[in-house]
């Protein structure tokens, strides 16, 4: 087992619903190092920045306009095989589709509105976790 970093999302809607702390007590009970953590508000420029492969999609106003309404907490996460470890606790992305005790299910409202992001590689990790996250900020 290899000992990885990831990013992660606390997304506006979980935000907004007071679902920080549940989120945070299961990243630590799954024994995660939190690495990194910050709430911030994204603009529309750092949004499409972070998405930017996804900018040019149908989707992507919807997506803009979700992410940008509130605040949201922005996580460096690092553990052994963190990177599926991280994205086998969000579960599924359609909530509906999702284990049961993961959280989006838990506090996920749709495939839109579903609580947490998370990277899917290696690669995208490291591109999101510097992206929000300098060396400095990291411990």
């Amino acid at each position: 087992m290899s000992i990885e970093q990831t990013f992660g999302i606390i997304k506006p809607n979980a935000v907004q619903d007071g679902n920080i702390g549940n989120i945070l007590s299961a990243i630590e009970k799954a024994g995660f190092t939190l690495r990194g953590m910050r709430m911030a508000r994204l603009t529309p420029e750092l949004c499409r920045g972070f998405y930017a492969e996804h900018v040019h999609k149908g989707f992507y106003p919807e997506l803009e306009a979700f992410m940008t309404e509130g605040p949201v907490v922005l996580l460096c996460l690092e553990g052994e095989n963190a990177i599926l470890r991280w994205r086998e606790l969000m579960g599924a992305t359609d909530p509906a589709k999702a284990a049961e005790g993961t959280l989006r299910k838990l506090y996920g409202q749709n495939m839109g509105r579903n609580a947490t992001h998370g990277s899917d590689s290696p690669d995208s990790a490291a591109r999101e976790v510097s992206y929000f996250f300098s060396a400095f900020d990291r411990i």
